[in-house]
């Protein structure tokens, strides 16, 4: 089992940047895929980016390409998520989560999730 912990969130105006964090427990983070997906109100959760197990393929979503980079810290046990240019469009509760799975965006193939964490761009 893996619990996750995101931070990092906050106010930000737009151009701005942030990193986000999600901590993990347990020894088997880096057996993992990781992903990081956003929840806007009322809008369904949707896919940001996906790193595989050893960080070496990474994939994003069209809307936060070039954008936004994540990476992982397996001796950290920790993910991150760069996100660099914000817009106001960007705001959202931020996720992240595992997977067995490399990539998907599909939600429904991740299995262990956090509790999210706030990120609000300001125009």
């Amino acid at each position: 089992q893996v619990q996750l912990v995101e931070s990092g969130g906050g106010l930000v105006q737009a151009g701005g940047s942030l990193r986000l964090s999600c901590a993990a427990s347990g020894r088997t983070f880096s057996r993992y895929h990781m992903g990081w997906f956003r929840q806007a109100p009322g809008k369904e959760r949707e896919f940001v980016a996906a790193i595989s197990w050893s960080g070496s393929s990474t994939a994003y979503a069209d809307s936060v390409k070039g954008r936004f980079t994540i990476s992982r810290d397996n001796a950290k046990n920790t993910l991150y998520l760069l996100m660099n240019s914000l817009k106001p469009e960007d705001t959202a509760v931020y996720y992240c989560a595992s997977s067995v799975v490399y990539g998907s965006n599909d939600r429904a193939l991740y299995n262990y999730w956090g509790q999210g964490t706030q990120v609000t761009v300001s125009s």
